[in-house]
């Protein structure tokens, strides 16, 4: 069957005319649909009950645009989703803007924005406002996503570097390195025995469950002079710090854990946990899994006395079955490094990447 130019994007799209409202109105809004979008103002109008807020903006280049796990339009969802997460707060609602070459056809364009609003309606958030720009053909690789985010922070919640102290664990939410093998392997045509899945999801349900159950001052336990001292000035005795191991992967924000903190880290390699296909591609390609990007992972950095409590109610939820405590923060001697104990007993280095290792996955 011959395609027409009506079933591709055309310059005209992105022009602000009748072609315009048609997009938005036959293609976005039916997809998208809630009362704060159908009034199509410059700006949503928000009525959000709280003085403190979290935002953020990413943009999404991803290739191929559809992968094992995912997609562009879920990935544009659920990472500014996790973004606000990791940031201590519930996402209400997020911007979409769309950058569109000319030719790229309505049904990749519907089953994209179909995407995303699946991935909204799962981690109860509505798109609100957003925009639509046309390019010339060759100027943006079919589509590019850009997504900004609202948050409104938990109350109690108060996160961290300087939270941060000698001891604490550190726990990770599932299996490393799933989502930038999954995208690599897709775009080179490589194929294993078991097929590498992105980890792609919005995290927003585990996180607010863990801080809600685990924010401000835990009983005391004991009747020690410590453990009084420590009820009486506010220690927290929960989560202090998380943040998302995207791009750079885990090695990539351990390290930004220690520089930010002033204190260094060990993890365990026996306790990092890497699912085995996973681990064999990234051999076999000559991938540090540690580097790989993640889409579906946070990583806590908790108190010691919260830690079997903090794992244990990632371990409830379907985004943290596989959770573990990985390492701790330890004192720093010279400089803050992060240091890997290696399944033999030896030592390595863990280094923040240099560059990118595997460009165009997120």
């Amino acid at each position: 069957m011959k395609t027409t130019k009506n079933d591709r994007i055309l310059l005209a799209h992105g022009g602000g005319g009748q072609l315009t409202d048609e997009l938005i109105r036959h293609h976005i809004l039916p997809k998208l649909k809630n009362d704060t979008l159908a009034e199509l103002g410059d700006s949503a109008k928000l009525n959000v009950a709280s003085k403190s807020l979290c935002f953020t903006t990413d943009s999404y280049v991803v290739k191929p645009l559809f992968f094992n796990g995912g997609d562009i339009g879920k990935l544009s969802v659920c990472g500014t989703i996790n973004d606000l997460a990791v940031a201590g707060s519930k996402p209400v609602a997020l911007a979409l803007s769309l950058i569109i070459e000319e030719g790229f056809e309505f049904k990749l364009l519907d089953k994209i924005l179909s995407s995303i609003s699946q991935a909204a309606k799962q981690n109860s958030v509505n798109i609100v406002t957003g925009d639509i720009k046309t390019v010339e053909a060759g100027a943006a690789d079919k589509i590019f996503i850009n997504t900004a985010g609202i948050g409104v922070k938990l109350a109690g919640v108060d996160l961290g570097f300087e939270k941060i102290a000698t001891g604490d664990k550190i726990i990770i939410n599932g299996t490393i390195g799933d989502h930038g093998l999954t995208i690599i392997s897709q775009r080179e045509g490589i194929k294993f025995q078991s097929q590498l899945q992105s980890d792609c999801a919005g995290l927003a349900g585990l996180t607010c469950e863990l801080l809600k159950n685990t924010s401000g001052v835990n009983p005391v336990r004991n009747k020690t002079p410590e453990a009084s001292v420590s009820r009486l000035t506010g220690i927290s005795n929960g989560v202090k710090f998380m943040r998302d191991p995207t791009r750079g992967g885990l090695a990539a924000t351990l390290n930004e854990i220690s520089k930010g903190s002033g204190l260094s880290i060990e993890i365990r390699e026996a306790d990092v946990p890497v699912s085995p296909v996973v681990q064999a591609a990234a051999n076999m390609l000559g991938f540090d899994v540690l580097t790989i990007a993640n889409e579906g992972k946070f990583v806590a950095i908790v108190s010691p006395e919260s830690a079997d409590d903090c794992l244990n109610i990632c371990k409830n939820h379907p985004l943290g079955k596989e959770a573990s405590i990985i390492g701790e923060v330890v004192q720093t001697h010279d400089a803050p490094t992060v240091e890997l104990i290696t399944k033999i007993g030896g030592k390595r280095i863990v280094q923040m990447p240099y560059g990118r290792e595997l460009p165009r996955i997120c």
